[in-house]
């Protein structure tokens, strides 16, 4: 044998073992964690981005996010898939679709320790894990709006010249939370609410994110967001130009939260990063990118700007079986006051 046929042979043998111990190591780092959460987490300024170099730092594997509009279509996503769902976890929902999701048979039991979350109203539960809150807001341009709305009512009754872009409360969560607050200040009389409402709406958007983007690029005066959106503009922008109104009647707050599927193909994978979850490696990423409060414990004091926000001083919350069992009636009967006219 030539000693070139040899070193060629050797050459082989060489690659094929390269191949096999790399196939060994790829398999150990081509374990996917698929996450199902909404657009504005994943976006490149969100902390989804954030969140997946700090976890793949620790987990040996890749995480992959996949967005949705928001927060309600994810829920509607999971039901249409079922037991096929290629999910492992679900970032997204809030306290107000537990219930529902819950029912799905989707879920399973998280099984690890959350004493590090604390919450307002202290929601606890042991198949969702909350990752953030925040309450609701009408957030206004001062340079649009010289005198925003002090109140739910002053904004159901203010002039329709100064209009209001709203979210879908069938697709998203901060959509649902609108109509949650209008039927706590209203109660049965929130379908004439909201047909004194409707003539403010200037669209009804699938999402957050699409929402607050035609309300940056001054669609419209006044946007449905969070007390804690001001915070982007005065840090990522320096500007106090954004404010959010602070409503007498109080305010509807969101609690955000994530669940592992019972069908998540890598479940262990998905335990840890909801323990990570809970930590600061995930929790400093909230304040700054997802523009909410953090769950649990940061690393570092939030900014300054989160000072200068908004306090309500009273707030609203249904329970998840109070939502579940009145969400279709409700959304249909905005649906009524929203199209007739």
């Amino acid at each position: 044998m030539s000693t070139h046929r040899h070193h060629h042979l050797h050459r082989g043998l060489a690659a094929l073992f390269a191949l096999s111990l790399s196939a060994s190591m790829a398999d150990a780092a081509d374990k996917t964690l698929t996450i199902y959460t909404y657009e504005s987490f994943v976006s490149e300024w969100g902390p989804g981005p954030k969140v997946k170099e700090a976890f793949e730092k620790t987990c040996d594997c890749t995480v992959d996010f996949v967005g949705v509009a928001d927060g309600v279509a994810l829920l509607t996503r999971l039901k249409l898939e079922g037991e096929s769902t290629k999910a492992d976890l679900v970032l997204g929902l809030d306290t107000n679709l537990v219930a529902e999701a819950k029912a799905t048979g989707q879920f399973e039991p998280h099984g690890i320790d959350v004493s590090a979350v604390k919450v307002p109203g202290g929601f606890s539960d042991d198949v969702f894990v909350p990752y953030d809150y925040g309450h609701f807001a009408v957030v206004y341009d001062t340079e649009a709006m010289k005198t925003p709305p002090k109140s739910l009512k002053e904004l159901v009754e203010g002039d329709a010249k100064d209009k209001i872009v709203i979210e879908d409360p069938r697709t998203s969560t901060p959509g649902l939370g609108l109509l949650l607050w209008v039927k706590s200040v209203y109660g049965d009389e929130a379908d004439e609410a909201w047909a004194k409402l409707k003539a403010r709406v200037l669209t009804v958007t699938p999402g957050w994110s699409e929402a607050y983007g035609l309300f940056t690029k001054g669609e419209a005066p006044m946007v449905l967001s969070y007390t804690t959106s001001p915070a982007y503009h005065m840090v990522a922008e320096e500007t106090e130009r954004y404010q959010a109104a602070a409503f007498e009647e109080g305010h509807y707050i969101q609690i955000e939260v994530a669940g592992i599927l019972r069908t998540a193909p890598q479940k262990e994978l998905a335990r840890q990063f909801m323990a990570f979850m809970v930590s600061p490696g995930f929790q400093d990423t909230i304040p700054t990118n997802n523009w909410m409060m953090p769950a649990a414990a940061t690393s570092e004091p939030l900014p300054d700007a989160f000072g200068k926000l908004v306090a309500p001083e009273k707030t609203f919350l249904m329970s998840p079986d109070e939502v579940a069992t009145h969400r279709k009636a409700w959304i249909d009967e905005w649906l009524a006051a929203m199209t007739l006219n």
